[in-house]
């Protein structure tokens, strides 16, 4: 493990004690270059892009009723995916003073100085300005703009006023992680409705207990580097509390869609039953909550991947349920 102000070979290969030969050379050359691609790729959070795609994609299905043409499926991802990206990367050259400190950010390319804030900063750039081209060409206007508005809130908005400034960063910086339901929606309409709009606010009621409990795992990282994150400055029990209060209104919000969209009956089956065990999941935690801050006992990081899990079959559900039922 690397550790602040610890230096670390950008390279690394087999070494016999003779010297390295042409091949060895080659072969660190070719370790640095997959290392170089790391970094940036890395920058990109690839974890939090498969997460925003998996709300995009099945919201296509849905407003299709069907499956929808295959090239705008792919200019949406592509799109979707260098937006994000960019946004993960701007936010990586924020917050690199903070990620130092970080156990759970250290490891990223410019703490460990793979890549420069110069070169980062141009590389979301460049992302930001090819995936406005790919959305706006090969998509539409309307998605191409909120795709880019909301890479602009996430980093405006999110990253460089709320984040180190309210317990309720997430909250409302969470609104930039809702915006693919929109742009999935409108990338086969062309227009907006409340079906999309839905979607939206189950993404933005889920977003606060997710990132919650993953808070609450790193509670003092974040303290250490003053990010008021809510499991900073409240107890386990409160955060366990909130957490509960924002899942009912989560699962009721995901409902909403059977009246408002005239779904078949796969989505209100699978919405029922994935928000129930959402539920049973966010009261344990808030009852092992009570009474101590031993996060041994607490175990957020199963409310963490549960609310991944479920997230994910939801939005599989969005697509299926057209499919079995038009």
């Amino acid at each position: 493990m690397t550790y602040v102000g610890e230096s670390r070979p950008a390279m690394s290969g087999p070494h016999d004690g003779r010297g390295a030969s042409d091949d060895s050379g080659q072969h660190h050359g070719a370790a640095g270059l997959r290392d170089v691609v790391a970094a940036y790729v890395g920058l990109t959070k690839p974890r939090v892009i498969e997460l925003l795609l998996l709300t995009t994609v099945p919201v296509m299905f849905f407003a299709q009723r069907g499956v929808p043409p295959l090239g705008l499926v792919v200019a949406t991802v592509i799109g979707g995916t260098l937006s994000a990206g960019s946004a993960s990367a701007y936010n990586c050259v924020y917050d690199r003073d903070i990620d130092e400190q970080m156990r759970r950010t250290r490891r990223r390319a410019l703490p460990r100085h793979m890549v420069t804030p110069g070169a980062a900063l141009a590389f979301a750039t460049a992302l930001a300005v090819i995936s406005t081209v790919v959305l706006g060409v090969w998509v539409n206007p309307l998605s191409a703009g909120l795709s880019l508005g909301a890479n602009a809130f996430y980093v405006f908005g999110y990253t460089m006023i709320l984040k180190r400034r309210t317990t309720q960063n997430i909250v409302w910086g969470g609104l930039a992680g809702c915006f693919p339901a929109l742009i999935g929606w409108t990338a086969v309409t062309g227009e907006l409705s409340w079906v999309p709009v839905v979607l939206f606010a189950v993404v933005f009621f889920w977003t606060p207990p997710h990132t919650w409990a993953l808070a609450l795992r790193y509670r003092e990282d974040y303290a250490n580097v003053d990010v008021p994150m809510l499991p900073v400055v409240k107890n386990a029990r409160e955060v366990g509390r909130q957490i509960v209060l924002y899942a009912w209104v989560m699962v009721a919000t995901s409902l909403l869609l059977w009246p408002v969209a005239g779904t078949g009956p796969v989505y209100p089956v699978a919405a029922g039953v994935l928000g129930a065990v959402f539920l049973l999941e966010a009261h344990k935690m808030w009852s092992r909550a009570r009474g101590t801050e031993d996060l041994s006992v607490i175990q957020p990081m199963r409310l963490f991947h549960h609310s991944n899990l479920y997230l994910s079959l939801l939005f599989v559900a969005v697509a299926l349920d057209p499919l079995l039922f038009r």
